[in-house]
């Protein structure tokens, strides 16, 4: 288990490591190293998902490691409270960054090795704390300069993590 300490409350966290090893073991190292203390969730889309671990205030970017294969062909569903990863349109160019689904979001599942069928790779699930989700979900949002959408107006901090098993 993991313990997400944000400025909200505390996130616990269930890895699925049987199902997606890589990404797992991606996520923990980061955890371990630090990496996430001080870090935003800088995009935040009620009724969609909260996206955090790569930015630290004021939205500066934190340099990353190489980024991991997609595992969401694993049979694990972006439905409500599970964590995923985030990337770009390239199906293995997930990194640090990841999103904490607060609705069913099915479309993101894995349908075929394509580029548009990939999806996003389903690794963990929220075991207590969804009412901070719920919390960070609901802040006001805006816009940060003329690149990001759905920041936060007063922002969200991932202050530390917690490994405990």
């Amino acid at each position: 288990m993991i313990i997400l300490h944000t400025s909200f409350g505390d996130i616990t966290v269930k890895l699925h490591e049987d199902k997606a090893p890589a990404t797992c073991a991606n996520f923990l190292q980061y955890c371990q190293e630090g990496f996430y203390d001080n870090t935003l969730f800088h995009r935040v889309i009620d009724g969609f998902m909260v996206q955090g671990g790569g930015m630290t205030a004021g939205l500066e970017e934190k340099t990353s490691r190489a980024t991991i294969k997609n595992e969401a062909n694993n049979g694990l569903s972006n439905k409500v409270g599970t964590l995923a990863m985030a990337r770009t349109m390239e199906p293995h160019s997930a990194s640090s960054q990841f999103f904490i689904n607060v609705n069913d979001n099915k479309f993101l599942d894995f349908k075929s090795e394509s580029m548009d069928g990939w999806g996003y790779c389903v690794f963990a699930e929220v075991v207590e704390g969804m009412d901070v989700v719920n919390k960070i979900k609901a802040v006001a949002t805006g816009n940060y300069g003329y690149v990001h959408q759905d920041v936060p107006v007063e922002e969200v901090f991932i202050t530390g993590t917690t490994i405990t098993e």
